[in-house]
């Protein structure tokens, strides 16, 4: 995944930027960067790892070298950026999130078209937003090179641009995979993924972006310099795993649609034969526990927090490189209360279930704790597919998918022919998959959210949200 915030203004921009990145630090965890226009044609970059350091703590010393009334600046879970590109469009500073499936495709038609390089990462492969720059560049302005990139994608482009004039150019993804808002203030204005950095930042909302919309930016206003389109697909994820608890997307709160999510799920349930007899209701911390909150609401069950995450020294558990150091944090930072857990009966209620890696050493973790009973929903359906499109539960193979390992394990490769049925709970085929995960992570009872209910909880029109990690449809 990744984030950005840029803004343009008639005041110097640094800090405003630094924090409006900062507060996207949810969404990335490998790379991060600024850039920033002084408008006398100067730019100022800098680009660091935050695989070990939070993007506060790398980037504070930078602070008193930036200058500008105009800057953009990402976190970023792919290559290096955002870039300084030199090009017949003139100077510009560029940074995406998305996904791109075809990107070796792509470079070997730029060489094929008599282009000869791009510089190469350590890898050997191209850094993705500079083979934006380069798709960008084949035509004679933004927006149209803007639209030939996104049309020559395959998966998703979601991009900022800042030129040697200091203005800002963003453009959402041609079906609003991701949002893009446009927030104001006195003296200018901001574009970013989240709407809370902004508020935070004494912006108030002015704007959202429409699918393929494209926009400039200065610090008198915006204006629109290439349309919104008709059809969109925005992430489904947003709301039930990664977006900010404090952000709206679409008019629909995150943290008000995880509730209303988890009381349709516990509805659902009551009306399908009945919710387990338990103590408590718990979330898995972090994104789990409105959800939970939700669940416990409506089924009248006790909330609680049996176990807490220790994050002050380690905030995310994925941070360190190392895979046996990762999983030892994961232990570490799990905190039990045992007056909430030892001989009690447990509903926990996390945002997803994606390989269950981690879930099982939870549940471990739990009866080692002396729980009675532990029984699981998941607040989405059982994710089928690898997304393609924003690099969400991407896998090197989708047999890493808990679900799809599970049917596989089941049936085989006929189980492919039927994984709506495998989705579906109150089909035999549903019922198997259920138990087969229970007795390999260890529950006492599974439920998933349905994909009816939890487009019901997402509250806007089915047809405009992205479900394929669910449905393998487009």
């Amino acid at each position: 995944m990744g984030g950005f915030f840029g803004a343009a203004s008639h005041n110097d921009v640094v800090l405003d930027v630094f924090f409006g990145v900062d507060y996207h630090s949810h969404l990335g965890t490998r790379r991060a960067g600024m850039i920033f226009y002084d408008g006398k044609g100067s730019f100022q970059r800098e680009i660091h790892s935050i695989e070990n350091t939070p993007f506060r703590t790398r980037f504070e010393d930078d602070l008193p070298g930036f200058h500008g009334k105009s800057g953009i600046g990402c976190i970023s879970d792919t290559d290096p950026q955002p870039l300084l590109v030199r090009s017949h469009l003139g100077t510009f500073g560029i940074t995406t999130v998305g996904a791109i499936n075809n990107a070796e495709e792509l470079v070997e038609g730029y060489f094929a078209d008599g282009c000869k390089q791009f510089m190469a990462m350590s890898s050997g492969a191209v850094n993705t937003t500079e083979l934006v720059a380069a798709l960008i560049n084949q035509k004679d302005d933004f927006v149209s090179g803007i639209k030939f990139a996104q049309d020559a994608v395959d998966g998703s482009l979601t991009l900022l641009i800042m030129t040697n004039e200091g203005h800002i150019i963003a453009a959402r993804d041609k079906y609003g995979r991701l949002p893009v808002l446009v927030g104001k203030k006195d003296d200018g204005y901001c574009i970013s993924f989240e709407s809370f950095p902004y508020h935070k930042l004494d912006y108030d909302d002015e704007y959202e972006l429409g699918p393929g919309e494209i926009v400039c930016v200065t610090a008198d206003g915006y204006k629109t310099i290439s349309p919104a389109g008709s059809d969109m697909k925005i992430c489904a994820f947003l709301w039930t795993y990664y977006g900010y608890p404090n952000s709206n997307y679409e008019g629909e709160n995150v943290e008000v649609v995880r509730y209303r999510n988890g009381a349709i799920m516990a509805r659902d349930e009551a009306a399908g034969g009945g919710i387990p007899d338990v103590d408590y209701v718990a979330g898995v911390p972090d994104s789990g526990i409105p959800h939970a909150i939700g669940y416990a609401t409506e089924s009248g069950i006790p909330f609680s927090r049996p176990f807490i995450k220790y994050t002050p020294t380690w905030a995310r558990s994925f941070m360190p490189s190392n895979q046996e150091v990762r999983n030892r944090v994961a232990k570490m930072k799990q905190v039990p209360v045992p007056e909430l857990i030892n001989g009690k009966k447990l509903l926990f209620v996390d945002d997803s279930i994606v390989r269950g890696t981690q879930l099982r050493e939870t549940i471990d973790f739990l009866y080692g704790a002396g729980a009675a009973e532990v029984h699981m929903r998941s607040a989405c359906p059982p994710i089928m597919f690898s997304c393609k499109y924003l690099s969400f539960s991407s896998s090197k193979s989708e047999m890493e998918l808990l679900a799809r390992r599970t049917i596989q394990e089941l049936e085989g490769d006929e189980g492919r022919r039927h994984l709506d049925e495998y989705a579906d709970s109150s089909t035999e085929r549903g019922q198997c998959m259920l138990s087969a995960i229970c007795k390999e992570m260890g529950f006492d009872s599974l439920g998933f959210q349905s994909l009816e209910g939890m487009l019901e909880g997402i509250g806007i029109d089915p047809t405009q949200v992205c479900t394929y990690c669910w449905t393998g449809k487009e």
